[in-house]
């Protein structure tokens, strides 16, 4: 069988699996977040935390939820980095230094993962459970509050109210990740990944020094870390380590769990809002998206471009031989077009224009279909601009499923879309512009601005994937870095929650004639597009000085 044949079909598999999943879960998800009964379990957590959790709140109440739990998490994991070295099952770790344990702990409750250390030589296993993995559940489910909050807004009238942000981060966690990840888990096993609690292992010697491997509780935290589109591994070479995804099987099993809530959000959607015919174009434009930039990925790593390449007879540098070049293209989509950050295979050694488009995945806010939550928030504001810019082009006011968009609408939207590019064209100008960052540059020219430029994207989008070649592990690194994520997360959840709002308030407006009908083909094809210019007219300067130059120089 060919290469590109066998890619051709892990594609077609993947799709078909999760085209299977898709009802199934959707319709799960809505009864979970409109349900009126609680759990025993999560009686206990409420009384635990003294939350009310049949109290409903307006946007200003939710988004103070939102942010006193994430500067819980911030502190949590930021002081259990800081007392690691005093702390049982450390495994002789050192604690973290500041910089980097506030880059960390920033990173993982943002749900962005990003990572400036070697994991298997710098975390023991108290930090990775309880303080990594416990943040891949909850910021997850933080992202799948905030969607469900947006949807409340469209599909209330007449009422600020959007629901309760402990009720639905505690349903969230508890229905929905933790019995999917249990089961995901369970299958990463047998296919080989690790789960223990083993210390440092010597296994060998290379080149005259002792090579050492440490256990850990792999399994479990891979499977969350994939389904909540966290993207943190427990080992440096994250899912290209045999010990976190050991076969073909389990990488496509992983590329199916980075896809499976941000798809079958969609589905909740449609149901929460009335009508699964706008939930099925919302998942179409996502699909089409998707599907796009897979094949595109594709071609350009099957294609050989270059001299290495063509003499090798593929792009095989830096991806595992286990999985070829098309997992792993699909793999580096899936990844980069979602906010997980998890990689099979390292992104500075694709083609130029290879590494272009996982760069553009993340500009175009990681929307298709995103991350757990922020995926589906993130189109639906796209489709908010969407319909506003269809409305100037007839002269009529924009409306969105029975919603006006109006002026205080309109500017929430284009607030929450300015906000990452901001972030990322200027610090990533500031890094170039100042001597000392620059030294972290293993490539000059082209390649090395895309080091620099796909830190700061992946950092500002929430993704955590690396480029590969930039030593991101210094003082100004860890700082901005942070600072970034930190601004990519939150900022943008102020002016969806804002937008949910004013939508809750609103009355819905009858359909007329006029009434762009926002389920059919027509409207999918104006939002790629409109999704696919707003990107490019943002970022084609700053991908023009690198992936496209040097892409286009091989």
């Amino acid at each position: 069988m060919s290469p590109v044949l066998a890619g051709v079909l892990q594609l077609l598999a993947l799709i078909a699996a999760l085209a299977l999943a898709y009802i199934p879960l959707g319709n799960h998800m809505a009864r979970v977040y409109t349900s009126d009964k609680h759990w025993r379990v999560e009686k206990w957590i409420y009384k635990g935390i003294g939350a009310d959790p049949d109290r409903e709140m307006r946007w200003p109440a939710y988004l103070r939820g939102v942010l006193a739990f994430s500067l819980a998490g911030v502190l949590f994991l930021y002081l259990l980095q800081r007392l690691q070295g005093v702390l049982p099952g450390s495994l002789g770790f050192a604690s973290i230094d500041p910089d980097q344990a506030f880059n960390t702990a920033v990173s993982f409750v943002t749900n962005t993962n990003w990572q400036s250390y070697y994991g298997e030589q710098a975390m023991g296993h108290v930090v990775q459970t309880a303080g990594l993995a416990v943040q891949n559940f909850v910021s997850a489910a933080v992202g799948m509050a905030v969607a469900v909050a947006l949807v409340r807004g469209f599909a209330r009238s007449r009422t600020g109210e959007l629901g309760n942000f402990w009720e639905d981060l505690v349903r969230g966690v508890v229905r929905v990740l933790v019995p999917i990840a249990a089961l995901a888990a369970v299958v990463l096993v047998a296919c080989g990944a690790i789960q223990n609690f083993s210390g440092i292992h010597q296994v060998g010697q290379f080149l005259g020094d002792p090579q050492q491997w440490n256990g850990g509780a792999v399994a479990s935290q891979e499977a969350i870390k994939e389904l909540g589109t966290n993207g943190g591994g427990y080992f440096n070479a994250n899912s290209a380590h045999p010990f976190e995804n050991p076969t073909p099987f389990s990488n496509l099993f992983e590329i199916f769990l980075i896809l499976l809530i941000p798809f079958s959000l969609t589905r909740t959607f449609g149901l929460m809002v009335g009508s699964v015919r706008q939930g099925y174009a919302i998942l179409g434009t996502m699909a089409a998206i998707w599907v796009g930039f897979t094949a595109l990925m594709m071609w350009t790593e099957f294609a050989h471009h270059g001299p290495a390449p063509e003499l090798a007879g593929a792009s095989m540098e830096g991806k595992e031989l286990r999985f070829g070049v098309g997992a792993s293209s699909i793999f580096a989509v899936a990844t980069t077009l979602t906010s997980t950050g998890a990689v099979d295979s390292f992104h500075s050694s694709y083609t130029g224009l290879g590494g272009g488009i996982t760069m553009l995945g993340m500009m175009l806010g990681e929307i298709a279909p995103g991350g757990t939550g922020s995926g589906l928030y993130g189109m639906l504001i796209m489709a908010v601009i969407a319909v506003f810019i269809a409305g100037l082009m007839v002269g009529r006011t924009p409306e969105y499923l029975g919603k006006k968009i109006g002026t205080r609408e309109i500017k929430f939207a284009a607030c929450y879309i300015l906000i990452t590019p901001a972030l990322v064209l200027v610090l990533t100008a500031a890094a170039m512009a100042l001597p000392t960052p620059g030294a972290s540059m293993t490539n000059s020219g082209a390649h090395g601005f895309s080091e620099i430029l796909y830190a700061y994207t992946s950092a500002s989008n929430n993704n955590g994937s690396a480029f590969a070649g930039l030593n991101a592990d210094t003082q100004w690194f860890n700082s901005t870095l942070g600072l970034a994520m930190l601004l990519g997360r939150f900022l943008p959840m102020v002016f969806v929650l804002a937008l949910a709002g004013s939508l809750a308030r609103q009355q819905p407006v009858p359909a007329s004639a006029g009434t762009l009908r926002t389920e059919k083909p027509l409207f999918i094809g104006l939002l790629v597009g409109a999704i696919l210019i707003i990107t490019g007219l943002t970022y084609f300067p700053a991908l023009a000085l690198g992936p496209l130059a040097e892409g286009l120089a091989a």
